[in-house]
């Protein structure tokens, strides 16, 4: 098993699960470590989900509605069949009465869960759907490159598909709102930049893949950073809404919602509704690198009351999946990426690297960030 060395004896925060397999933690005479201490000084003082989160979403949603009179859609909501994004779309119809387009991006990875968790919503809901389907010898040759490229954050050609296609689309059809489902409830301590490097980084994706790539990326969706927090937000007026944080959302109480109401299946754990993302976040970071991001997100749910800490350690002892499952998993990637068990393996043994082991954008995006927080554009709230 490779791991990421580390000089820094092992700790662990004594409020959350974080620990120093995030090299960069630090922690206070407590034991508390800053992520903890980020909730409580910046995130929960601004984090409203009483009658001040009501009515603030509720302007929000009277303005898109006011904005979006005389189209078939007042907004765009993006979904992959998770709880976050299915719950949004329920809030979205049922709540704020909106009529939202669903955006779907295949990227090839699917599980059959997924696949009947956006159907149920859509078809019970009445909603329209449209689904961009990913070429899938550009994303499998791009998937590959990251692989043989020996960097953590695996993911980044579907998260960058995904949110590359829904800005595109957005900047492309006129939709002036896209509704998001990311949320302070399950998502307020974010995972470290050494275990997931931005996934809007196109500078990064194209160097990987120049790399290691064989097929050029003709169809395949592509936009970075300043396209589209920059050029679509303030040249083409594309707003990005969370009304997730804004109501409140208790994970087991909306996916038991989903269920009773739609029929919706539940998954193991966040972002299981990709295979792909099951095998890359339960497997392959935590044997190769030592990053499980269970820690990232029952830390988050510590915070917010919906587990206790016994309870995080407990499950983080554990795998996140049985060796069957995983044996599973590892001959469907294999077979989808046109190698051998072998190959994969020896990739998987092959020696560890990073972000900065590639070419990135990375200064531009510290320097952007300092001046959208400068402006008051973007609050420094989430670390």
């Amino acid at each position: 098993m490779n791991t990421v060395p580390t000089k820094r004896p092992y700790a662990i925060c004594s409020h959350c699960i974080m620990d120093t397999s995030d090299s960069n933690i630090t922690f206070d005479s407590r034991g508390w470590c800053d992520y903890c201490n980020n909730y409580y000084d910046n995130i929960l003082p601004n984090w409203h989900t009483d009658e001040r989160g009501e009515r603030a979403i509720m302007a929000q949603v009277e303005q898109v509605k006011r904005d979006g009179q005389g189209r078939d859609h007042d907004c765009l909501l993006g979904i992959s069949g998770g709880v976050d994004s299915s719950y949004l779309a329920y809030l979205a119809k049922e709540k704020f009465g909106l009529r939202p387009l669903i955006f779907h991006v295949d990227a090839g990875w699917n599980s059959q869960q997924a696949v009947h968790n956006i159907e149920r919503i859509v078809e019970s809901l009445k909603l329209d759907l449209h689904t961009e389907v990913v070429d899938w010898l550009e994303m499998k040759d791009l998937q590959l490159a990251f692989f043989k490229a020996q960097v953590p954050h695996l993911d980044t050609p579907q998260d960058h598909a995904f949110m590359a296609a829904l800005y595109n689309f957005a900047a492309k059809h006129g939709f002036k709102y896209i509704l998001n489902g990311g949320n302070y409830s399950t998502e307020c301590v974010r995972e470290p930049l050494e275990w997931h490097y931005h996934a809007s980084d196109l500078r990064q994706l194209k160097d990987i893949h120049r790399h290691f790539g064989t097929r050029p990326l003709k169809t395949f969706p592509l936009s970075d950073i300043f396209t589209y927090k920059l050029y679509y937000r303030f040249i083409k007026g594309v707003k990005v809404l969370r009304p997730l944080n804004n109501v409140p959302y208790v994970k087991e109480d909306a996916m038991q919602l989903l269920i009773d109401r739609f029929g919706w299946q539940k998954y193991a754990h966040k972002h299981y509704e990709s295979r792909f993302t099951r095998f890359y976040e339960g497997y392959w970071l935590p044997t190769k690198f030592g990053y499980d991001k269970r820690r990232a997100h029952f830390s988050s749910l510590i915070l917010t009351g919906q587990m206790t800490r016994d309870e995080a350690l407990e499950r983080i002892a554990k795998p996140a999946y049985d060796e069957a499952t995983i044996g599973q998993d590892f001959e469907y990637v294999a077979t989808k990426l046109d190698i051998s068990v072998e190959e994969l393996k020896a990739l998987h043994d092959g020696t560890n690297k990073t972000y900065r082991d590639y070419r990135s954008a990375m200064p531009l995006i510290q320097l952007g960030t300092m001046v959208m927080r400068a402006f008051g554009v973007q609050r420094a709230i989430i670390r």
